[in-house]
């Protein structure tokens, strides 16, 4: 009676093969180990809102900005230029921090969502820089020869805190948000991975419409109608990624931090430098061998052995 029991619940189990791979990891890690629950595409509609709905806020206001600075602040365009080559230098070299908290101690939902939070402050601060008539040089007219105002120091804080908080936010969002989707799917069944495939499809496409309205239809709106409203459409627009992002809190299948690759990198060139002359053994070699398991109990190496990169050293001269 008892086999038949387990058999009827065996074929039920099949047929959801995301369940039926949570229960077996649960039966061989044990009762203290968590089962894991994943959502796949009931968690996507967040997902991909919260990056849709960033990328409309942040892509046509960063292309858009030497516009601003030269216009309302009053900047040369080579002093403009350069502080644009700073912002965007920055924004490209703060996700190898972002990718390497992350992946050592908060974790990808927890460095999205204060990055989320980080680019909404930015985007805020940035209205307010158009809004608010103290925290920009007043107007004046160039064709008639008139003397434009020079920004202020405060007026400069204000407008640098803004970039600051952007390039935290981006320096979050950008390693994290394709890996964290990915997460959502169970990556040993044939469903998980298919729908890691088409996740990785919309995302695309959601990024590439987002990317043309963003850079006409904001563009226009801050070029020829108002900054104010051109530039608050996209904090209201991250606003609702914020929005969307925390929304789907209780869905996310969220990854523990594993250690970052760049730990251990620079591990290996360590230990292999520190050990430049000691010679292998022939025996025991994998025992020997530097390969920690991954948190999945069920994959006890990230790499297979290999000998196509052994170096032979001929010490006859």
């Amino acid at each position: 009676m008892a086999s038949k029991l387990e058999m009827a619940e065996k074929r039920e189990n099949r047929a959801d093969p995301e369940k039926f791979v949570a229960m077996e990891g649960e039966k061989d890690g044990g009762e203290d180990e968590p089962v894991v629950e994943y959502r796949g595409w009931k968690a996507m509609p967040y997902v991909i809102g919260n990056e849709t709905f960033e990328k409309l806020g942040t892509l046509g206001t960063a292309s858009n900005l030497l516009v601003y600075l030269t216009t309302i602040f009053h900047m040369k365009s080579v002093a403009a230029t350069a502080l644009l080559q700073i912002f965007n230098g920055t924004t490209n070299l703060a996700p190898i921090l972002g990718a390497f908290l992350s992946d050592t101690y908060l974790g990808r939902y927890y460095t999205l969502a204060f990055a989320s939070i980080s680019s909404l402050l930015g985007m805020f601060i940035l209205t307010l820089t158009a809004a608010i008539k103290k925290l920009h040089p007043t107007p004046c007219n160039n064709i008639n020869g008139e003397e434009c105002p020079d920004a202020s120091p405060i007026q400069l804080t204000v407008l640098y805190l803004s970039f600051l908080f952007l390039v935290i936010g981006a320096g979050g969002i950008r390693p994290c948000n394709l890996a964290f989707g990915a997460d959502q799917f169970n990556p040993q069944t044939d469903s998980g991975r298919r729908g890691i495939n088409s996740f990785f499809n919309w995302y695309y496409f959601t990024f590439t419409v987002a990317m043309m309205i963003s850079c006409t239809f904001i563009i226009y709106i801050q070029s020829n109608i108002s900054w104010t409203l051109g530039l608050g459409i996209p904090a209201v627009l991250m606003f609702f990624s914020c929005a969307f992002f925390f929304l789907g809190t209780n869905l996310y299948v969220r990854v523990k931090p594993e250690g970052s690759p760049l730990s251990n990198v620079a591990r290996v060139l360590t230990a292999a430098y520190r050990k430049r002359k000691l010679k292998l053994s022939d025996q025991n070699q994998f025992q020997s061998l530097f390969n920690p398991p991954t948190v999945d109990s069920t994959i006890r190496s990230k790499l297979p052995h290999t000998d196509q990169f052994r170096v032979h050293v001929d010490d006859g001269g």
